[in-house]
């Protein structure tokens, strides 16, 4: 895992560290991935992972700027999905116990076709977009949360909206 590691940290600083047209980011990230990504593909940098192997892109999926994915548990995105600027996107949850504090426990992000993740998705003061839920076809996430931590914690029905404010 650490290997693994450090291999995204050097994929992730070459992407971030100058201009790369959109084929060599797709590239870039066919390599920070394990697999090829979709033509359709696009990404914004900077951008980052901390593994990067369990990361899976459908086809016209569009990252934008400063998106920060933590993807131990797998993060798969459903084609024409639309992450925003700054989301973060964590697999991994610490134990509730705090005698086991330190113990991962990793899960599996759906984020389904059509899916937007809105700017800021689990940004500093806004809501998480966390592991173990699953964001069906077309729904909406809002999270515009001023001053407020609320955590994704539920699966949403297609075609909805799911706003923290």
């Amino acid at each position: 895992m650490h290997a693994a590691s450090q291999g995204s940290l050097r994929i992730t600083a070459e992407l971030n560290g100058r201009y790369h047209s959109p084929g060599e980011v797709r590239a870039l990230m066919s390599e920070l991935t394990g697999r090829e990504v979709p033509e359709s593909f696009q990404l914004f940098p900077p951008f980052s992972a901390d593994f990067g192997k369990n990361i899976r892109f459908g086809a016209e999926v569009f990252v934008n700027s400063g998106c920060r994915f933590q993807d131990q548990g797998g993060i798969d995105t459903g084609d024409g999905s639309l992450i925003g600027h700054n989301a973060v996107i964590t697999t991994l949850n610490h134990d509730l116990l705090p005698s086991r504090r330190a113990d991962m426990h990793p899960a599996l992000v759906v984020i389904g076709s059509g899916r937007w993740c809105a700017g800021k998705a689990g940004g500093h003061g806004s809501g998480r977009v966390i592991p173990g839920r699953e964001s069906r076809h077309h729904a909406q996430h809002c999270r515009y949360s001023f001053r407020a931590r609320i955590p994704y914690t539920s699966s949403t029905s297609p075609w909805s909206y799911a706003v923290a404010l």
